[in-house]
């Protein structure tokens, strides 16, 4: 008889093996799970109840040219690395155009001949992108017209748009989110016949406030924390939009006030930041009236309580004040419609004050606010039969293409108004923009956009799984070799290639032209020297 196994066999059975392993995975599962709910719970962020306010709020620069012999406005800008204070007792190495963070905000107006020398004196090629701005593709300051370090670059355009709220800021491909980060970024404000006219608060620094909003992430020494991904992060496997912080910078002020010395206020909001979607309102749910959004005036105020503003996105309100009150902009939970857990590792379950604003107990007085703004651009007509573009965003790509500096994915007949279908086809948060152009928000998910989301504008969040409808109208300047662009505005998405490019061509020319942009021509508006 064949003696029994015994009990105790130096090689494991099939049981073992497999309670082993089993083991190991358990304890994996395990680790990963807890690594997960670390990422999970680090990811809710709220400065409320922290903040006294202490601080008077910066206004930048205002640059307001007289007309040269010429006719034209000349502005100089150098960009430059600098040092700024922040926080208390700290400082933070930073970059800005005229001075140490931020930039200068760029006043002119619709006919207007406007050059701009702008010097590059940091250490590394950047550009100066003109978000909003309707010129010639070579002028755009997109990723192909990059200006060595230590070049100057003097392009100049005619403004021929309605007054609106613009910006300007860093595209170099692949380093817009950093170069943005380190805090070049100002307004341009394009005033017309319309908006002198409008009834409107206008003196700028007075009742016409510009706000830059910023949020940003510190090293205990003060210097700004680039890290887009924790290792909590990474190994929860989390997806990461990048730099989402966890201070907020307004114009470059921390812990700001401001002192309101008129009945209306007029707030002129831009979303600066790389990744952040802020819900604006009022934790005492006020109303104020919204005026404008990204490319000119709506031609009736409404009424809001919320506001919601993705990264690029620009927004004007107007608020009223009874003598002695305060106010505080607060950026309430935002409805990302990503769902969970999507929506915390967004941003989507952050709060934060923003800025404290204190009535005198002597206001000047303002004019009414005006029901109806003669003049303001009408909504965009779409023409029968006109073309239809779809465009699926999803991970870091754009119909399953990364960005490619030498292709032209795109070609549009100039002075047309096309059907551009947007659709968020990853469940991740995504705003679109697009260089050179108007547009109207037709539907979105075949219903009417909410309010803030109609007028004219440039830049739109993508809320849902699901698509936006654009009716665009391009502008009639031409150029077959030099592109414009289309991309998503959270930043580190745009720089990993999720954007596009597009010739605006003569009609008729679209299947006449290459769709191949040959290096000399990709770069042929560098500049390397003055």
């Amino acid at each position: 008889m064949p003696p029994r196994p015994s009990s105790r066999s130096k090689h494991p059975t099939r049981r073992r093996v497999l309670l082993s392993t089993g083991g190991v995975a358990v304890a994996a599962g395990i680790g990963w799970g807890a690594n997960w709910l670390a990422a999970y719970s680090s990811h809710e962020r709220s400065n409320v109840g922290e903040l006294s306010f202490r601080n008077r709020l910066r206004i930048p620069e205002l640059l307001d040219p007289p007309a040269a012999g010429d006719g034209g406005k000349r502005y100089q800008l150098k960009l430059a690395p600098g040092t700024s204070r922040f926080l208390p007792g700290r400082k933070t190495a930073t970059w800005g155009a005229n001075g140490p963070y931020l930039a200068p905000t760029l006043r002119v107006a619709n006919g207007d001949r406007m050059s701009v020398a702008v010097h590059n004196a940091l250490p590394e090629a950047t550009t100066l992108h003109w978000h909003g701005m309707h010129l010639p593709p070579a002028m755009d300051g997109g990723p192909h017209q990059m200006i060595a370090a230590d070049a100057t670059w003097r392009p100049e355009w005619t403004v021929h748009q309605p007054a609106a709220t613009l910006w300007y800021h860093p595209h170099p491909h692949g380093s817009t989110g950093t170069h943005v980060y380190r805090g070049v970024a100002g307004m341009i404000i394009v005033d017309d016949a319309v908006s002198a006219r409008a009834g409107l608060p206008a003196t700028y620094g007075v009742d016409d406030i510009p706000l830059i909003l910023q949020d940003k992430n510190f090293h205990d020494d003060g210097s700004l924390d680039f890290t887009e991904t924790t290792l909590s992060d990474d190994l929860a496997a989390v997806d990461s939009l990048g730099v989402l912080g966890d201070t907020i910078l307004v114009n470059g002020t921390y812990d700001p006030h401001f002192e309101v010395t008129t009945q209306r206020l007029r707030l002129r909001l831009l979303n600066g930041s790389n990744a952040r979607v802020y819900e604006l309102g009022f934790p005492d749910a006020r109303t104020f009236h919204l005026v404008a959004v990204e490319n000119g005036l709506l031609q009736r105020p409404r009424a809001l309580t919320r506001l919601r503003l993705a990264p690029g996105e620009r927004a004007e309100i107007v608020m009223a004040f009874e003598p002695g009150e305060k106010a505080l902009l607060r950026s309430f939970k935002p409805d990302l419609k990503v769902g969970f857990p999507t929506s915390r590792f967004s941003g989507g379950d952050d709060t934060f004050d923003l800025l404290e604003l204190r009535a005198a107990q002597n206001l000047k007085p303002s004019p009414e606010l005006p029901t109806r703004i003669d003049g303001a651009p009408s909504a965009i007509t779409v023409p029968d039969r006109a073309t239809t573009r779809k465009f699926k965003l999803v991970g870091t790509q754009i119909n399953g293409k990364p960005m490619d500096m030498n292709r032209v994915d795109e070609v549009v007949p100039a002075g047309t108004t096309e059907i551009w279908e947007i659709e968020r086809g990853d469940g991740q948060v995504h705003a679109f923009h697009i260089h050179g152009a108007t547009f109207n928000v037709l539907d979105v998910n075949g219903e009417e956009p909410p309010a803030y989301m109609r007028g004219p504008k440039d830049t739109a969040y993508l809320p849902g799984t699901g698509t936006i409808k654009l009716a665009v109208r391009f502008d009639t300047l031409t150029d077959e070799q030099r592109p414009y662009m289309y991309h998503c505005h959270v930043l580190r998405h745009e720089d990993k290639g999720m954007m596009g490019q597009f010739l605006v061509v003569a009609p008729g020319r679209e299947t006449k032209i290459s769709k191949t942009i040959t290096p000399d021509d990709a770069h042929g508006s560098s500049h390397h020297g003055t």
